[in-house]
């Protein structure tokens, strides 16, 4: 490999099947040792691979978000959920609901199996959020817009907006906060609060701005060619993301029937890259350096899908292996096959170039009038 090749920084959309990798294994257990595995592995690979761009610092906003998830699954299910018999923690005043609520309760018994249910619930979607920050921490968003199909643009750009929100939000509040300090004012507690949060919303709503005035100067969303095929192309697309979706549901739903999964998968797919080939045809759109990919995005890919595969094959010979019981309670486990593939996944964080300073990732500095 050339001294260029081994400097080239791997392409985004490697971080984000890794990262669909993980999530998909998450998806398929409750096991609090295993999520908490897959955790300890997206860590690791978002803190040996991560650059210093503003995007790269919002993995710990996931975190914290998932482990306020954790706090209001277990909250709602010891308050309203229906209640698991076992060792009883603590009884809280109950309210008669009338029979049409039948189902719902409102206190009651608050028991150790149930608050141990809803925590594993929990538990697993903060992973599942945790997967998804690495793929934000990881993937450089300006570039992953590079290389979305030029059918698929527009898309692309509302795909990700939505996925750099939160890494713009904490770039802001670290901005404004950080004025706010030099000049010896409240950034922390209600007061802080209060004067960060307009300053942030009143700079989202300037880029906001800036964006859309730079988009219409450059012609964005102007489209020429035949509309009748930009029609029939875009409902052959439409038609085989639907496919896609249904077979995705077909393989990471257990109570789905599993012989329909793969095939409506693979017709999807076959679909959509035929109406995505029609479609680019007449979407024309120039890229400067385009993003490659070459082996060390197959072999981050298929770390991912590694553990993704391990996990779904147990679950379908042994769902109980992953998902271990709450009623009644037993010590979870680490099933070994599971485990080995989720550590597979440790791989981009020596396969995957180390991170390199790039002047454009850098913040903006502190304006001098912000959080005034």
């Amino acid at each position: 490999m050339s001294a260029a090749g081994a400097l080239r920084p791997l392409h985004p959309g490697a971080w984000w099947l890794w990262a669909t990798g993980l999530a998909t294994a998450a998806s398929r257990t409750t096991d609090p040792v295993l999520l908490a595995l897959v955790l300890a592995v997206a860590g690791f690979v978002v803190a040996a691979r991560r650059t210093s761009a503003p995007w790269a610092k919002a993995y710990g906003f996931y975190l914290r978000m998932g482990l306020l998830v954790v706090g209001i699954r277990v909250v709602f299910a010891a308050v309203f959920g229906a209640p698991l018999p076992g060792h009883v923690l603590l009884h809280l005043p109950s309210v008669h609901l009338p029979d049409w609520a039948a189902g719902v309760r409102l206190g009651g018994d608050v028991t150790l199996e149930g608050v141990m249910f809803a925590g594993y619930a929990g538990l697993q979607l903060a992973t599942m959020l945790a997967c998804v920050g690495a793929a934000n921490a990881l993937a450089n968003p300006r570039r992953m817009l590079r290389a979305v199909p030029g059918a698929l643009y527009e898309v692309g750009v509302a795909v990700v907006v939505a996925l750099s929100f939160s890494p713009q939000l904490v770039e802001g509040v670290g901005r404004v906060r950080a004025a706010r300090r030099l000049r010896g004012r409240p950034h922390t507690g209600l007061r802080g609060l209060r004067g960060v949060a307009m300053p942030v919303l009143e700079g989202a709503l300037e880029r906001s701005v800036d964006l859309a005035a730079a988009m219409d100067a450059r012609g964005f969303g102007r489209s020429a060619g035949d509309p009748r095929r930009r029609r029939r192309a875009g409902a052959l697309t439409l038609a085989g993301l639907l496919g896609v979706c249904a077979g995705l549901y077909g393989l990471l739903d257990a109570g789905s029937p599993g012989p329909l999964g793969l095939p409506l998968l693979a017709a999807g797919a076959a679909v959509a890259v035929v109406g995505l080939a029609a479609a680019s045809r007449g979407a024309t759109r120039s890229r400067y350096r385009p993003d490659r990919w070459g082996a060390r995005e197959w072999l981050v890919s298929v770390s991912g899908a590694a553990a993704a595969a391990a996990v779904l094959v147990v679950a379908a010979r042994d769902p109980s292996a992953l998902n271990p019981s709450t009623s009644p309670l037993v010590a979870p486990g680490l099933p070994v096959a599971p485990a080995a593939g989720v550590l597979v996944a440790l791989l981009p964080a020596w396969l995957a170039p180390a991170p390199e300073p790039d002047p454009a990732d850098q913040p903006e500095p502190v304006l001098a009038g912000v959080g005034a």
